[in-house]
């Protein structure tokens, strides 16, 4: 990831875009070289919009998943793979809330003005939902910000003053109703049809008004605290839940996806980091970088979901692979023995290899002896964090040695073991100037690849809302009514959608390039597999649990703040998170203890520097709200929310309050 500059906005900064692109949703003003807001039109802001809202989303969807124990990172990785062990960082907090006040919502209100000045009612409709879909990110982040005074136009407000975590939650819920009621008026002929500056939908009234809905559950859900009662007094809702579902995505043919593509336009963006729009935001932040390593908790969820023994046909997928030379004399022993992991320490290399059912021979159930995968493809296995591997200078990075086997640079056994770790990083064709996807890494030999991981490559769609979501949200409604039948059949559909719909995926890259076949993690799945997966590796109705339930959610949705809002719901119970537990090297830092006591949790972001600078007195005056439903706020400080454990004040969902 580029670094970005150190941007001095208030909270409210408006920015001009100096705009040279014939990419016509980002081309936002008539003049693109002196932008102004009379000159800009409705429907050349709608995609500017799109593009900042879903970045500041994908920003923060990447940096909280980092904390919720499915990914880590290397030794000296730095902030992101620190969140696992739960060492937050002020480097966390801040991109996200750029891209979406300056980039994207300084120029929503003046788009519903032109809007419904021009009877453009549907332009005027999306914008009320990314309106939402951008201050709920913000609720759930902060819990508290500048809402109502936002963006506001008028030259007395240079500080402007902040909403509780209520005020903002229902006006999104309000926004989403108001949007509904909008998408179903005619727009004025004169006006232009939506198709011309929708970039996530390409102008489709009816998907939008299935993605409002949708989005209406998943908000809805987040009151599972709250007392019973109409989610317009913010309150748990269960029937309103179930009637935007029924109004939402009948299947996965309906899902909001943004297709990313592998072009290194001439587009950039306009906040510093001067990267191609029409990447994807994950692999900007994620896939490009060294590093990044999948953890033994998404590895045994993959492999042996709830201790049932059946694979998961999304692992290959998810899961990193590494390119490596197979030694002749482990391709001729004749002992290998799947399933069993069994290791072997190279005495060139000092490479402790995983041999058995991820690489190299094996015998099958007959006994038979089988080639794996011929092009020596190996999976790594998952960063146990129940062990403090920090504290102890793991896990290390691997490199390649003059034999093409790879090796850690250490004298350490248990750090010479690292090898069987492997990074998610991955490349370009458009962009790096690659020959494909794969990411190709060369020390003292020749370069061995890396396959990367299913979300976070150049071209890894944007899933903004997914039927299998939808699924998942509708099993835990129907499972907590006493509908288990109902339950397991949403719970199904919902893990069969997600198998789907990754496979549609690795069916267009391999298609695109077929010698992307080779790579496992690229290879379409097998139909029988996906079978048996389904029919015996997810439970029954008579034995489904919410743990299972929230553990497949999670799965499917990988990188989304959705896994940390669940987390947070069930107040990080391990019960309900199929082995889940605080990162050990939590207990060893005293730094993380210092943000995040024992027995405490992380629920919230402290707010950036440029709200603690600039809005200070806004700021410290919302701590009279917040102390309502804020069970560890310090009101002790001058400022509450630069106090060292603020990360574990609950927002305002995340009470019962």
């Amino acid at each position: 990831m580029k670094t970005i500059n150190k941007l001095l906005f208030g909270a409210l900064a408006v920015i001009g875009l100096s705009i040279s692109s014939c990419t016509k949703w980002l081309d936002v003003n008539t003049d693109p070289e002196n932008p102004t807001a009379e000159t800009s039109t409705y429907d050349g802001l709608l995609g500017n919009v799109e593009f900042y809202t879903n970045s500041a989303h994908q920003f923060a969807d990447w940096r909280t998943g980092q904390s919720m124990g499915d990914w880590t990172g290397c030794y000296g990785r730095g902030n992101y793979a620190n969140a696992s062990y739960w060492l937050p960082s002020s480097g966390w907090v801040t991109t996200s809330y750029q891209w979406w006040f300056v980039g994207a919502y300084v120029n929503i209100p003046q788009l519903i003005e032109k809007a419904e000045a021009a009877e453009a009612w549907h332009y005027a409709a999306a914008a009320r939902v990314i309106k939402a879909y951008g201050f709920m990110l913000m609720t759930d982040l902060y819990g508290e910000m500048p809402y109502e005074e936002a963006a506001s136009q008028d030259p007395s407000i240079t500080a402007p003053k902040y909403a509780n975590g209520k005020t903002i939650y229902l006006g999104c819920l309000n926004d989403i109703d108001e949007a509904l009621k909008l998408f179903d008026k005619d727009q004025n002929t004169a006006a232009a049809a939506l198709a011309v500056g929708d970039w996530w939908m390409n102008g489709n009234v009816a998907m939008w008004k299935k993605f409002a809905n949708f989005l209406k559950a998943r908000w809805i859900l987040k009151l599972s605290k709250k007392a019973n009662g109409k989610y317009t007094d913010g309150k748990y809702d269960e029937d309103a839940i179930l009637t935007a579902l029924n109004n939402s995505f009948a299947s996965s043919t309906e899902n909001v996806v943004i297709h990313h593509t592998d072009n290194n336009s001439t587009t950039h963006d306009h906040l510093g980091w001067d990267e191609p729009v029409d990447y994807s935001p994950l692999y900007s932040v994620c896939g490009m970088n060294w590093g990044y390593l999948p953890t033994k908790m998404l590895y045994d969820n993959l492999t042996n979901f709830a201790g049932l023994g059946i694979e998961d046909p999304r692992a290959d997928h998810i899961l990193t692979w590494r390119e490596a030379s197979i030694p002749k004399e482990w391709a001729e022993d004749e002992n290998l023995d799947a399933p069993d992991y069994s290791f072997t320490i190279d005495p060139d290399s000092g490479l402790k290899w995983q041999i058995a059912k991820n690489g190299g021979v094996y015998k099958d159930a007959d006994g038979n002896k089988k080639q794996n995968y011929k092009s020596g493809w190996w999976r790594g296995l998952g960063v146990d964090l129940s062990e403090p591997i920090f504290s102890q200078k793991g896990p290390l990075r691997s490199y390649v040695d003059k034999n093409g086997y790879w090796y850690c640079d250490s004298d350490n056994p248990v750090r010479m073991a690292d090898t069987v770790y492997v990074e998610m990083t991955s490349s370009s064709k458009g962009y790096a100037g690659n020959k494909d996807l794969l990411y190709r890494r060369s020390a003292k030999g020749p370069a061995k690849a890396y396959s990367g991981s299913f979300y976070t490559r150049v071209s890894s769609p944007t899933y903004l809302g997914t039927f299998a979501e939808a699924c998942f949200i509708k099993a835990e409604v129907l499972f907590k009514k006493g509908d288990k039948v109902g339950a397991f059949d949403a719970y199904k559909a919902g893990i069969e959608a997600s198998i789907n719909q990754m496979d549609e995926q690795l069916k267009a890259w391999v298609a695109d390039d077929a010698s992307l076949k080779d790579c496992p993690s690229f290879r379409p799945m097998e139909q029988d597999v996906i079978d048996n997966y389904l029919t015996n590796g997810i439970g029954t109705a008579a034995d489904l649990t919410i743990a299972r339930i929230l553990t497949q959610k999670r799965l499917h949705l990988m990188y989304s703040i959705e896994v940390w809002n669940d987390m947070r719901r069930y107040d990080f119970a391990e019960d309900k998170f199929l082995n889940w537990h605080i990162a050990a090297d939590h207990f060893v830092s005293t730094d993380a203890l210092k943000a995040i006591p024992e027995g405490k949790f992380l629920r919230r972001w402290m707010q950036c520097s440029h709200e603690l600078n600039y809005n200070s007195e806004n700021l410290k005056a919302i701590a009279e709200d917040v102390k309502e439903y804020g069970e560890n706020i310090n009101l002790t400080r001058d400022q509450w929310n630069n106090a060292d454990d603020v990360w574990t004040v609950n927002v305002w969902w995340d009470s019962d309050k």
